[in-house]
């Protein structure tokens, strides 16, 4: 048995944030073989599970590291098994110091977004990740357990978020990362989770070997995942320094069906 984790955006999805016909078809013959199938993103767990929904993934022993790793769900049972959240005192923190230097901040509830105020940001992040909004002063008068993750979002200052992101680093960088999914989007998580260890822990926990585990993605915050796996994937479309940590890059990109297309080549020999 061999496992894939994958991540979503430019990755498994097109350029229409969608699975294509032929990647479900690829998918869909990889577990009728007997393989596992991870959905590995940054995005929060019920964006994943639309995506899930919308493709049809529909087949048994589908898992999902959400949030960038610090959240592992099990498909078939609907249950979190594993969490690797950020303590709350330092959700507090990361809030405050973002509200001083004007940078979009936002956290989760299990299964909506908590933001400060409606702005540019959320709305141009709700286009794409499809969960209600809480608007609340303070993020602990809404959220009732420590959040799997945070997120920086700014679409018109990247200078800016850099500087949150070296800020929060200098104080905190023995406790969170903070980590580009894409140059907008700064992800704010702990330390000791990320997809690296998420594909580590999943592995152990379905007793699959390392070295029968292969790893897609595209971006920086896919890099641990992709350096943990037994065989790393980078997409053709993923920028120099992802592509540098890659052990197989892909010959076509995500809206040409790169990773299915390695699948077949790779897992159905």
């Amino acid at each position: 048995m061999k496992i894939l984790f994958t991540d979503l955006d430019g990755t498994l999805l097109n350029n229409e944030s969608k699975v294509s016909d032929y990647s479900i078809a690829v998918l869909r013959r990889m577990t009728s073989a007997g393989h596992k199938l991870v959905l590995a993103s940054g995005r929060p767990l019920g964006s994943i599970l639309e995506i899930k929904a919308l493709a049809g993934l529909d087949m048994p022993g589908v898992y999902v590291t959400a949030n960038n790793g610090s959240l592992v769900y099990d498909c078939d049972n609907g249950v979190i098994i594993f969490s690797d959240p950020v303590p709350m005192d330092m959700v507090t923190k990361i809030w405050d110091m973002a509200m001083e230097m004007g940078v979009h901040i936002q956290t989760y509830t299990d299964d909506a977004i908590v933001t400060p105020k409606e702005d540019d940001e959320i709305k141009r992040y709700t286009k794409r990740i499809h969960l209600p909004v809480i608007y609340a002063d303070r993020p602990e008068s809404i959220l009732k357990h420590a959040p799997s993750k945070m997120l920086g979002l700014s679409f018109t200052d990247l200078d800016k978020l850099e500087n949150f992101r070296q800020k929060i680093l200098k104080r905190y960088g023995d406790i969170l990362d903070a980590i580009y999914s894409e140059p907008e989007y700064l992800e704010i998580y702990s330390k000791t989770a990320g997809k690296g260890a998420a594909l580590k822990w999943l592995c152990s926990y379905l007793g699959v070997p390392i070295t029968d585990s292969y790893a897609a993605g595209d971006a920086m915050n896919d890099v641990s995942m992709i350096e943990a796996a037994g065989h790393g994937i980078v997409m053709s479309n993923a920028g120099s320094d992802v592509k540098e940590h890659a052990d197989i890059i892909t010959e076509y990109d995500n809206d040409k069906d790169g990773l299915a297309k390695e699948i077949e080549r790779l897992i159905l020999l």
